[in-house]
Parts: structure tokens; C-alpha cells; sequence
């Protein structure tokens, strides 16, 4: 298959096939004799992967060890297991500051009155401005 076909097929871009190439997260294709890359099912299917990892927000660091980890048949699965949840808390933690940041910015906008008047509590706060917040 062509770059253009495996991009079709495993959702992944033809740009970004081509930058996993480049940082090594997946093997280079084979050439043909003509230069273009020809890529097999089993290339398809490592993209594939890469995009649901990538989905769920791992890193690159992260994509790479879960991909050592899929093409070894002696893994541990305690290993893969201890990368999904160490991604689990990560995103706990980015949901939690998330939360945090829409809280002060509700309290802010609540504060607002929003009318034709310069006076304006969410700039204020945005300032550093908490003492007459």
C-alpha cells in the first residue's frame, strides 16, 4: 500500500506517518524500486494503534513503551497495566486543575455585572487584582 492508502486506512495522516517515521515511533516503510513507500497490513495496524493511543491522550514517551510492550509476547502485562494507570492519573490531575481554572472563572464572571460600565471584576482577577475582587 501507499502512504496515501494506509493514511485512508488507519486514520492516521500522511504527515504524521511520516514524523512517526522520522522520531522512530514506527519502523520506515520499505521502498519500491520507484521510491515510493509501500506499506503492509501489519504497518496499517502499529498506525492504528499508535491513533488510539494518541486518542486517549498518551505521550509520545509513553506510545513508544506501550508499543515495545504489544510486539513482546514475553511481556508483563503488570507493566502495561502500570503505564495506563500512571496515564490515568496524569489525566485525574489535568481534569482537576481543568475544574479548578472553570471554578475561578464561573466565581469571576459571576462577579461581573456585564453592563456598559468599565468596571470589570474578570480583568481584575485576570491582573492578580484579589483584594478588591
Amino acid at each position: 500500500m501507499r502512504i496515501g492508502d494506509v493514511a485512508a486506512a488507519s486514520g492516521v495522516s500522511a504527515k504524521m506517518i511520516r514524523h512517526y517515521e522520522a522520531i522512530g515511533l514506527v519502523p520506515p516503510a520499505g521502498r519500491r524500486g520507484n521510491t515510493y513507500r509501500d506499506y503492509s497490513p501489519a504497518d496499517v495496524h502499529r498506525l492504528q494503534f499508535v491513533r488510539r493511543a494518541r486518542d486517549l491522550g498518551f505521550g509520545m514517551d509513553q506510545i513508544r513503551a506501550l508499543l515495545r510492550l504489544w510486539s513482546d509476547r514475553d511481556r508483563s502485562s503488570a507493566e502495561v497495566k502500570q503505564i495506563a494507570l500512571g496515564h490515568v492519573a496524569e489525566l485525574e490531575e489535568r481534569i482537576a486543575r481543568m475544574r479548578e481554572m472553570a471554578d475561578t472563572l464561573h466565581h469571576l464572571a459571576d462577579a461581573c455585572q456585564g453592563n456598559a460600565r468599565p468596571e470589570c471584576p474578570i480583568l481584575r482577577g485576570l491582573a492578580g487584582d484579589v483584594a478588591s475582587g
